[in-house]
């Protein structure tokens, strides 16, 4: 399977996102990828929420 066709920065930004290793983005398929920003994304905006209502 060949790597991402994702520049550096992106590849760091999404690592440091979803704690995982740059090797590991670069290498997990990119609907993975989508999947696991969305649910970080999502439970981010969650907690804010959740923070704002108190």
């Amino acid at each position: 399977m060949r790597p991402n066709q994702i520049s550096l920065e992106t590849a760091q930004m999404i690592s440091k996102k979803l704690n995982m290793p740059l090797e590991h983005v670069m290498h997990t398929p990119p609907h993975i990828l989508m999947e696991k920003l969305n649910k970080v994304e999502n439970s981010d905006g969650s907690e804010k929420k959740d923070s704002k209502e108190e």
